[in-house]
């Protein structure tokens, strides 16, 4: 047993010293954000934590990635928006206008064909492309809180060729508008209601309800 153990350790170690540079960006899940530990991210969070917001945005974050897609894809050393971004960045923009309250963060991604510091800035114009596109669709440029570059760091696909799907940027909640630090205020509950009065539909018409209503009205077959 003891031997295996350690046939198993010296592989792991081979595989170790054969892993390319770079493999630490893919220790964590690939796509997945991470805490850049900016000087104040702590306060931030603290002060979310402790006021409430932190469930709120979670809540609104999950929201918004399941009713319409948070991610538009480029293609290669390009930030122009096609027709397929254009529609996305378009539904978008029409969940964003329900929430007046809520803040956005535009983050743009490459893949990891190029330079870094080239893909940094590719990265970041893609996101201003986003940005600009919703700022277009009446989305006020205040509540679009930064634009952010990760350029290569978080693939979603973990390859060193061309990956459209790495060539992305992705749009989510960050915070609240200057003034309205809690969605509890009225606004959020009417959204939610006008959203059910328009999902309302009629009941289907079963034949024990046809078969009451002839009978009310004294018919028959």
């Amino acid at each position: 047993m003891r031997g295996r153990l350690t046939a198993l350790a010296l592989a792991g170690a081979t595989i170790a010293a054969c892993t390319p540079e770079g493999a630490r960006d893919f220790n964590t899940a690939a796509g997945a954000s991470i805490d850049s530990g900016t000087f104040g991210n702590a306060t931030m969070n603290n002060h979310q934590v402790q006021t409430g917001q932190t469930d709120i945005l979670v809540s609104l974050n999950t929201r918004f990635s399941t009713e319409v897609d948070p991610t538009v894809t480029f293609p290669f050393d390009s930030a122009v928006l096609d027709a397929t971004a254009r529609a996305t960045l378009a539904r978008q923009a029409s969940w964003i206008r329900q929430f007046p309250e809520v803040r956005f963060r535009v983050y743009g991604h490459t893949d990891l064909v190029g330079p870094d510091a080239y893909n940094r800035a590719l990265g970041l114009r893609r996101a201003q492309a986003a940005v600009a596109f919703l700022t277009a669709q009446g989305i006020s440029r205040s509540r679009l809180e930064a634009v952010v570059s990760y350029g290569e760091t978080q693939p979603l696909i973990v390859t060193q060729g061309r990956e459209r799907r790495n060539r992305r940027t992705v749009t989510e909640v960050v915070g609240f508008v200057s003034g309205h630090p809690m969605l509890l205020n009225g606004k959020y509950a009417q959204v939610i209601f006008r959203e059910y009065v328009d999902s309302a539909v009629p009941a289907p018409r079963t034949e024990e309800s046809g078969l009451a209503a002839i009978a009310a009205a004294g018919g028959g077959g």
